[in-house]
């Protein structure tokens, strides 16, 4: 288990750097020139983040599917892809985002009633339906601010906002299955711990100090509360994907990925950290 951890990990890490640092390169992002910057920008990442959200909807839908409820994936598929690239395509068409969200909102929702009708008539209507939104705004909406992110702010900030979170994971992950005693969250997560908590705290807070001090993206009080911050939120991610498998009954989202479970189980915690980490590059940086 921990060999396969560590080694995926580790390869995941190494294609997610190269793919973003390639991306950057490509659009001139990466550089330190203003002028060097293309008009279009993020591609790469954009088709990374369609894949993944592909990937992820199938297993949503799985898990859905042990209680007998219906997600409609290609509906779920197209709409959250929508949503998740909507800032790369603002690039190209003049569309303010909150328009764009509340026209995708109703699109999507009404195709999902046509769809509802189409294949199971009246039965189990808001059920399906229900989750198939839930499934759209998860992993569409909260997947558009990472896009965004790099769109607004560029490589760097995008790699210390999911380096932040992923290593706070390990952190926690590392000091819990050593010393952890207290529960976090006994009901949801019962492996989580307040000691483990504070391993993502102190990890958390290193990697937001080197990335603010290297990429000069930040002072260094801005980078401790942003480590502090997104250990937490982070945690509160994982913790919302926890539910949902607690409530199928399963460990984790699939066997897709050795040593991690499925791709869901890989961006829980970034997933909902990219909303309050574009907030926090705006407002606080």
């Amino acid at each position: 288990m921990l060999k396969y951890r560590l080694i995926f990990g580790l390869l995941m890490t190494a294609f997610f750097i190269g793919l973003v640092l390639f991306d950057g390169w490509l659009d001139g992002s990466a550089t330190n020139s203003i002028t060097d910057d293309k008009p279009v920008q993020g591609t790469g990442l954009c088709i990374l983040v369609a894949l993944v959200i592909i990937l992820a909807q199938l297993e949503l839908s799985k898990l859905a599917a042990v209680k007998n409820i219906r997600v409609f994936t290609p509906v779920c598929i197209a709409a959250s892809i929508f949503f998740a690239t909507s800032w790369y395509w603002r690039q190209f068409f003049e569309f303010p985002p909150v328009i764009s969200f509340f026209l995708l909102s109703v699109f999507s929702l009404f195709a999902l009633l046509l769809y509802q009708h189409r294949c199971c008539g009246t039965s189990g209507v808001l059920v399906n339906c229900g989750v198939s939104c839930l499934s759209i705004f998860y992993l569409g909406l909260l997947m558009a601010f990472v896009p965004a992110i790099r769109i607004d702010f560029g490589p760097w900030h995008l790699l210390m906002y999911v380096f932040v979170i992923k290593c706070s994971d390990i952190g926690a992950y590392t000091v819990g299955r050593l010393w952890g005693r207290h529960k976090f969250s006994p009901k949801i997560s019962p492996g989580k711990t307040w000691e483990g908590m504070a391993g993502a705290v102190v990890a958390a807070v290193a990697v937001a100090i080197f990335f603010a001090v290297t990429c000069d993206i930040m002072t260094f009080v801005p980078a401790v509360a942003f480590g502090v911050c997104f250990a937490f939120i982070g945690q509160l991610g994982d913790l919302a994907e926890s539910m949902i498998k607690r409530d199928v009954e399963q460990k984790d989202s699939s066997r897709s990925v050795p040593g991690f479970g499925g791709v869901l189980d890989i961006i829980d915690s970034p997933l909902v950290a990219a909303p309050f980490a574009y907030l926090f590059f705006i407002f606080g940086s």
